[in-house]
């Protein structure tokens, strides 16, 4: 299933790709980790590629996909240090935003995230942000949260779980 909507992801951002035009964007962004997962990430980074069509107005549909990663936490301990892992994921979500005026937007991106890591499930992936563009470039601040499902099993039961990614952030996307 992660191959497929990973496929899926190449396929239509590859076609989106030969047609680039002014709703094209590529970024990056940078986040602190809250919620359950702050305990074990000590940051959010990851690359974002977009295309967003004008509906009317200052209101954009689009899609969205990319790489998150959070990064693993060092913990010491007696003898050494314990390197924590790194949890990713691959968003592909619908996208939507308005602009007040030709600065300032508010948008969100809603969709699922495809975990890399065969332990971890992937889950709902969701984004508000708010902005301002410059000539070529639009710098935000976000909210992401991604909705994990894990199953383990204590030895007498499968137990099942639902813990959150999240992480607030800046990032910037140059458009195309």
């Amino acid at each position: 299933m992660k191959k497929l909507l990973l496929t899926a992801a190449i396929a239509v951002f590859g076609i989106i790709g030969t047609q680039a035009q002014e709703g094209f964007k590529l970024g990056a962004h940078l986040g602190l980790p809250i919620g359950d997962i702050d305990e074990a990430t000590s940051l959010n980074l990851g690359l974002d590629v977009s295309y967003h069509w004008n509906i009317s107005g200052g209101f954009d549909l689009g899609v969205t996909t990319g790489y998150t990663t959070f990064t693993g936490k060092d913990y010491d301990v007696p003898g050494g240090e314990i390197e924590g892992d790194n949890i990713s994921f691959i968003p592909i979500a619908a996208s939507a935003r308005y602009s007040f005026n030709e600065q300032w937007f508010v948008g969100a991106d809603l969709g699922y995230a495809v975990a890399t890591e065969d332990e971890i499930d992937g889950g709902v992936y969701y984004q508000p942000k708010v902005g301002y563009k410059f000539s070529f470039v639009d710098l935000f601040a976000f909210y992401k949260g991604i909705s994990i499902k894990q199953e383990y099993s204590n030895g007498f039961a499968t137990v099942e779980t639902t813990t959150t990614a999240g992480s607030v952030g800046i990032g910037a996307a140059y458009r195309f």
